[in-house]
């Protein structure tokens, strides 16, 4: 099943996702988050961790670095994304003259 799942999303990428202009607002994209969450979870937990990323993404949604966890979790990993942030500085305040 993890096969045919893992097929299924390459074909996608392969011949669907070309014909549309790239608007991903998550990095790794929701194709890659889910091949990501395939070979670290599973079949069952690591399609419905893709799907639960699969509807978080809407116009609506502020996007951002969101990492496949190590535990099988639906939600958003917060706590990669703020490590990216600190590392990058993208939290410092700008300094006002």
């Amino acid at each position: 099943m993890k096969w045919l799942l893992t097929q299924l999303v390459r074909g996608y990428q392969r011949f669907i996702s070309p014909l549309f202009p790239p608007t991903c607002r998550y990095y790794p994209t929701c194709s890659n988050y889910m091949l990501q969450a395939l070979a670290k979870h599973g079949a069952i937990k690591g399609g419905l961790m893709g799907l639960a990323r699969i509807l978080r993404c809407h116009p609506f949604v502020h996007g951002g670095v969101d990492p496949v966890p190590d535990h099988f979790t639906l939600r958003r990993n917060v706590a990669a994304e703020q490590a990216y942030r600190k590392e990058m500085g993208l939290d410092k305040q700008s300094p006002t003259k």
